[in-house]
Order: structure tokens, then C-alpha cells, then sequence
């Protein structure tokens, strides 16, 4: 169970490449190989807060500083934990069925959002509704209540949304069980 002022610890593999760095793609800081991995410490920026058909973003005090200016954004990414799933079996997840529809392909978990992963982070674009003092408002967000947040971050169309993507037939097909 995550308690509110327990960290939240993350273990992520980042690899660099420029200068002071290793040299071609997949090299790490000078004299490390792409076998060992770097840990991370991350702590928990805040929680998601479900009130019947409303949902929030409830960030810690502490960080309350940092939701300055967002007011003039009508939607932001939300950066979380995906706490349920955090177990070595669901970690060592590589394929999956999108959106567990076997009517989909064996997908390795890069390229699907599914919460089974090496690192369980989760991204949802969602719209603001309001703010209010250190908590945010949301519509859109698919995690549960108690989901630990890791950040935010405002969505801009003009570096965020690309047009002209391409995506697999599955991702254009309706998720079973919603309708479009």
C-alpha cells in the first residue's frame, strides 16, 4: 500500500548520448555498457482523488508552487505510477494484447500503452476543469484513486500533437466494450 508521504522509488534506465558521454547510440556516461542501468529516486508529486464521476489531482503542499501558470492551459499531460501493477511478473511483461483484446497482436510493451512494463509509468492527455489552491481538476484521466502522480505537464499543440502519425490498424479500431 503507498502511504501519502512514503517515496515513491523508480528504478529507470537512461542512457545519455552528447557530450561527456559515450560515443554512438546506446552508450552510456564514459566506460559504462548498455547492460548496467542507472537508478533513479523519484518522489510521488501528488495523488489521484476520485469523487464519484469527478476526478482530481491533489498535489503535496509542498509542490503547490510549481502549478503557477498552468491556469492558462486548457489540457496537460499527467506523468504516473502505475502502483497496482508493481510486481516482478508484471515487470518482466514484454508483450501484450493491446488493450487486452486478443483480437489484437502480440505487441511488445514499447509500442502500447498497456500497465504491464519494465518501468510502470503512465501518460494521459487530459483537459483541465479547474484549479483550485494545490489541487487540479480533471476530465480524461484513466487512473485510479490512490494512483500516485510523478508530474505534470502543460499539453502544447504545437509540439505535442503530429498530425501527420502513423499508427497501427488496432489503435484506429474502438476499444471493446466503449463505444466511439
Amino acid at each position: 500500500m503507498i502511504y501519502r508521504n512514503m517515496a515513491l522509488a523508480v528504478l529507470l534506465v537512461v542512457w545519455l548520448v552528447g557530450p561527456g558521454y559515450g560515443e554512438g547510440p546506446g552508450a552510456g556516461p564514459k566506460g559504462a555498457t548498455m547492460t548496467e542501468s542507472a537508478s533513479f529516486q523519484v518522489q510521488a508529486v501528488g495523488w489521484v482523488k476520485s469523487q464519484g464521476d469527478r476526478t482530481y489531482v491533489e498535489i503535496e503542499p509542498q509542490y503547490a508552487p510549481a502549478l503557477k501558470g498552468l491556469e492558462g492551459f486548457s489540457h496537460l499531460w499527467v506523468v504516473y505510477w502505475f502502483h497496482e501493477n508493481d510486481t516482478p511478473e508484471r515487470r518482466a511483461t514484454l508483450q501484450v494484447h493491446p488493450r487486452r483484446d486478443p483480437a489484437n497482436p502480440l505487441t511488445g510493451v514499447f509500442a502500447c500503452r498497456a500497465p504491464e512494463r519494465p518501468n510502470l509509468i503512465g501518460l494521459t492527455a487530459v483537459r483541465i476543469v479547474k484549479i483550485t489552491g494545490n489541487v487540479v481538476e480533471v476530465s480524461g484521466l484513466d487512473a485510479r484513486d490512490g494512483t500516485p502522480i510523478v508530474d505534470l505537464k502543460p499539453y502544447i499543440p504545437k509540439g505535442d500533437a503530429i498530425p501527420e502519425a502513423i499508427t497501427p490498424e488496432w489503435v484506429k479500431r474502438p476499444r471493446p466494450g466503449v463505444e466511439k
